[in-house]
C-alpha cells in the first residue's frame, strides 16, 4: 500500500494540531485537519484511511459521523475520541464498526499512536485481501479461465456473462472433456456467490443407495452405520454453488426428491423431520441429451423444465478450430511452470499433426497429449514425433469398402499411415500402437512397399 492517509476530525485546534504533529513524524502517514462534520466529508476520499474522530463536534456526533463513514467507505477505521469514560458511549460505538475508543487524558497522545499503528495493521491485511480478491477475479474472468478465440467458445462466453448477475439454475450439455466442471466453476466465481462455497458432485460416482445422503445428509442413527450427524452437499454450498455433472445418471425416484427440494428449497435430512432451508444456486452437467431421455421416460419432464434455466451447450475440440493450438501453447506453459521446466514451443510438423486428430476425450485429452509430448521431447521444441495419439485410427473410408480379410485391411491401414507420415515407420509403429518389427516384417515380406 501507499502513504496511509489519517482524517483528524476534532475541533479543539491545539489538541488537533498536537496530534497532526505526533503522527506526522511517521513519513507514512499522509495527515489531514477538519473541524467539523460538513468540511470534512467535503474531502474524504481515500478508500484506505484512518480517523480519528472527536465525539462532540458542533455540527454532528461522533456516532452519526461513524455511521456515514461506514456507508461511505467500508475500509476506513474510526477511531472515536471523547474526554469522558463513557462505558456505553465506548460499547455503542464499538458495535456501529468504530476500531477503537479513546479517553482523552494523560497519555492520549501515546495512546493514539498505538491504536492508530494496529488500524494500520488492520489496513494493511484489508489491503492484501483485496489484491487477492482482484487476483482472484482476474483469474476467473470468463475470457481468462475459458481459453479460445473460436465463434463457439466466444458464443460461450457471451451466454457466461449472462449468468453473472442473477441466480438462475445453468445447466451446461456437452461431450465429455469439454469442460463442464471448468465452466461451471467460472460461473460461482463470476457471481454474487463467489465468497462462499462451490461443491461438485459426480452423480454417475455415487451409487444409487447413496446419492439422498450424500446430497442431503443424514441425521445420528438414521440407518447401520450412522454413527453421527452429517450435513449433505446441499448444505455445505448453502449460499454458494453446487454442480451436479452427469444429472442424467440419476433415477427417477430421486429425481421426484431433488424436485421437491428444487421446489420448497427446504431439506430433510434422512431420519430427519426438521426441515431445514437452503439457499444454493444449481449448476448442472450432462453429456446425455435430457429432451430424449424425457421422451424415453428415464428422466421426469417437471425436473428438466426446472434445471433447464440458461443453457450452455460447449463445443466438441475438433470444432475449435485454432483453439487447438491456442490450448496446446496454454498447457505447455502451466506445465512446464509446475514442472520447473524449461519452456518448449511447438515445431510446424507438431502443428500440422495436432490439427490432424478428432479427440474424442476433447480437451481432457488434448491437455494430456501435451503433457506426455513436453516429457517425450528431447530439445526446446515438441515435434510431431514427441505427439502420441491413443486413439488416431482415423480411416479414410475408402480402406473399408469391399471384401476383404482382416490381413488385407492390415496392410491397407499401414499403408495409409506410411504415406500420410512420410514412410517413417517409428512415428507410424507409435499412432497404431504395434511394434515397429512389425512393419519391417510385412516390408520384408514385399507386403508394404516403400
Amino acid at each position: 500500500m501507499e502513504k496511509i492517509t489519517i482524517y483528524i476530525v476534532e475541533d479543539d485546534p491545539f489538541f488537533s494540531k498536537l496530534v497532526e504533529h505526533k503522527l506526522s513524524l511517521n513519513p507514512d502517514y499522509e495527515v489531514h485537519l477538519f473541524s467539523n462534520e460538513k468540511d470534512f466529508l467535503a474531502k474524504y476520499t481515500a478508500p484506505y484511511s484512518i480517523v480519528l474522530l472527536d465525539y462532540h463536534l458542533p455540527d454532528s456526533n461522533g456516532f452519526q459521523l461513524l455511521q456515514k463513514i461506514k456507508k461511505k467507505l467500508s475500509y476506513s477505521e474510526v477511531i472515536i475520541m471523547s474526554n469522558q469514560q463513557e462505558i456505553q458511549l465506548a460499547i455503542d460505538v464499538l458495535k456501529a464498526g468504530a476500531f477503537d475508543y479513546i479517553e482523552k487524558n494523560e497519555d492520549v497522545h501515546k495512546l493514539i499512536q498505538f491504536t492508530v499503528m494496529k488500524a494500520v495493521d488492520k489496513l494493511k491485511l484489508y489491503g492484501q485481501l483485496n489484491s487477492m480478491q482482484n487476483q482472484l477475479d482476474e483469474k476467473y474472468a470468463f475470457k481468462n479461465f475459458i481459453k479460445g478465440n473460436s465463434k463457439s467458445i466466444v458464443h460461450v462466453h457471451d451466454l457466461l456473462e449472462k449468468t453473472s448477475n442473477n441466480n438462475l439454475t445453468v445447466s451446461i450439455t456437452g461431450e465429455t472433456g469439454t469442460g463442464k466442471e471448468l465452466i461451471a466453476k467460472s460461473i460461482h466465481y463470476n457471481s454474487n456467490r463467489k465468497s462462499k462455497k462451490f461443491i461438485p458432485i459426480n452423480v454417475a460416482a455415487i451409487p444409487k443407495e447413496l446419492i439422498e445422503s450424500e446430497l442431503f445428509g443424514y441425521e445420528k442413527g438414521a440407518f447401520t452405520g450412522a454413527d453421527k450427524t452429517k450435513i449433505g452437499k446441499f448444505e455445505e454450498a448453502d449460499g454458494g454453488t453446487l454442480f451436479l455433472d452427469e444429472i442424467g445418471e440419476m433415477d427417477l425416484i430421486m429425481q421426484s426428491k431433488l424436485l421437491r427440494v428444487l421446489q420448497e428449497r427446504e431439506l430433510f435430512r434422512l431420519g430427519s423431520n426438521t426441515p431445514i432451508p437452503i439457499d444454493v444456486r444449481l449448476v448442472v452437467a450432462t453429456h446425455k441429451n435430457l429432451l430424449k431421455e424425457v421422451h424415453q421416460g428415464n428422466f421426469r419432464e417437471d425436473l428438466f423444465y426446472r434445471l433447464m434455466g440458461i443453457k450452455i451447450e460447449l463445443p466438441r475440440l475438433i470444432d475449435r478450430g485454432d483453439d487447438i493450438v491456442l490450448l496446446s501453447k496454454y498447457f505447455i506453459i502451466e506445465f512446464c511452470k509446475a514442472n520447473k521446466l524449461p519452456m518448449k514451443t511447438l515445431s510446424d510438423g507438431a502443428v500440422e499433426k495436432l490439427y490432424s486428430y478428432h479427440y474424442p476425450g476433447n480437451i481432457r485429452e488434448l491437455k494430456s497429449i501435451i503433457e506426455i509430448a513436453v516429457v517425450m521431447s528431447n530439445d526446446m521444441q515438441i515435434q510431431d514425433e514427441d505427439i502420441q495419439f491413443v486413439t488416431e485410427l482415423r480411416f479414410d473410408p475408402k480402406l473399408m469398402h469391399g471384401n476383404k480379410t482382416l490381413k488385407e485391411y492390415e496392410i491397407e491401414i499401414i499403408t495409409h499411415y506410411l504415406e500420410k507420415n512420410d514412410k517413417n515407420v517409428v512415428n507410424v509403429a507409435k499412432i497404431l500402437d504395434i511394434g515397429k518389427s512389425t512393419i519391417y516384417r510385412m516390408i520384408k515380406e514385399g507386403l508394404i512397399t516403400i
